[in-house]
């Protein structure tokens, strides 16, 4: 199967394994948060999930190293490595299933939180979902048998400040304003315009810190480590693995530029109706308020897996539109401004609203600063393209 997509299939696979290894951990997390009088037995069992996972995450991203490394000469004993762990991570979450499917019938306290059997529910359908990918790809037919070698070397050996005023993001296409390009490699982490606990009692002080410092954070780390790679392709005149750091900048800069509209669109004791420009406008491209209202929230609920609700000002149709984004960058389109974005991901919502989505959906239209998207739309509306 390595060699359906030629020599950058073992890459793609890995990605795929690191990407839900990630959310397997995450959800072993999620499980402990919801049910916090859960059984010691069923506590014990998910902390070593929780480092299992993150071992097979830590062994992918050694093997995605290597394979790099390799300059697409992958060798028969690196190609037999990503083959086991291909084997290892479907056994892994085959096992996982089963384990939840009995704390389903048999933890007292998972049936005693009410949202409980039904996250958990939730997480079983996205492991299974993860084992409909590797299933797919291990009955590739016309390809090698895989080779069931043991794969060695688990063990991972490596090893804010208070808030800001709240001021607007910056300077709209000022030429004279003399702001200085980000350096290739040389993202930060915005700090919040507000305090971790201000958005309360819509949007928790955990899952603020959670999202923020760590969340955000991956996508700045990833996407200067792909701009670094990318810089060092146009140095040498390598581009082998150009598709690979292309899709690292892809999905780690889309996470980045839209956490930092995210933080931006929010803000304490705000919400309520838009005022300003934008308001005709959205009578004009939506029939009001309410009927907007209702598309938003229905396009952030229905966002498969892990994604994003957008409005966005399209200067080619001269309107507004409604999009959705999945793993930040697909099911979008370009030529378009984002103006007011949501944060659909579990990790935006699990800890409050466990799998209450819509509930976080309804909750956040308080916290909605409005002012701030209207200022995005004024001058986003005045670009406009001629229109097709």
């Amino acid at each position: 199967m390595l060699y359906v997509y030629g020599s950058l299939m073992p890459l793609r696979l890995l990605e795929e394994i690191r990407f839900w290894k990630i959310q397997e951990k995450e959800h072993t997390i999620v499980i402990r948060e919801l049910v916090p009088n859960l059984e010691s037995p069923y506590v014990a069992l998910l902390q070593q999930w929780e480092n299992v996972f993150a071992q097979t995450e830590a062994a992918a991203n050694r093997w995605i190293e290597a394979v790099i490394r390799s300059n697409e000469k992958v060798s028969p004993e690196l190609r037999r490595n990503v083959e086991a762990l291909l084997y290892t991570s479907t056994a892994q979450s085959s096992e996982f299933v089963k384990q939840l499917f009995a704390m389903l019938e048999q933890s007292v306290a998972v049936r005693s939180v009410p949202a409980a059997p039904t996250v958990v529910q939730h997480i079983i359908r996205e492991s299974e979902y993860f084992l409909g990918i590797l299933q797919a790809v291990l009955t590739v037919p016309d390809t090698p048998a895989f080779t069931t070698v043991p794969v060695t070397g688990y063990r991972n050996d490596s090893t804010t400040s208070g808030p800001s005023p709240l001021l607007p993001e910056g300077v709209w296409s000022d030429p004279s304003a003399g702001a200085k390009p980000v350096p290739i490699g040389g993202h930060t982490l915005p700090p919040l315009p507000y305090g971790y606990d201000a958005l309360e009692p819509y949007i928790d002080e955990a899952t603020m810190r959670l999202h923020h410092d760590k969340h955000h954070k991956s996508y700045v780390d990833g996407l200067n480590k792909a701009e670094k790679m990318m810089e060092q392709s146009r140095k040498s005149g390598d581009f082998d693995l150009i598709k690979h750091w292309e899709r690292e900048a892809a999905f780690n800069g889309a996470g980045h530029y839209l956490h930092t509209i995210f933080w931006n669109v929010m803000a304490p004791k705000i919400g309520g109706k838009p005022t300003g420009q934008i308001v005709a406008q959205i009578d004009r491209d939506f029939g009001g308020l309410d009927a907007f209202k209702k598309h938003f929230s229905a396009a952030a609920d229905k966002a498969e897996g892990g994604g994003w609700a957008i409005l966005v000002w399209s200067p080619r149709s001269h309107r507004l539109e409604i999009l959705q984004a999945e793993k930040h960058q697909n099911l979008s389109q370009w030529d378009v401004i984002p103006l007011l974005v949501l944060d659909v991901w579990e990790h935006a919502y699990y800890l409050k609203y466990k799998n209450g989505r819509p509930k976080y959906i309804d909750a956040w239209w308080n916290v909605v600063n409005w002012p701030y998207v209207n200022e995005r739309f004024i001058a986003a509306q005045k670009l406009k393209w001629q229109t097709y």
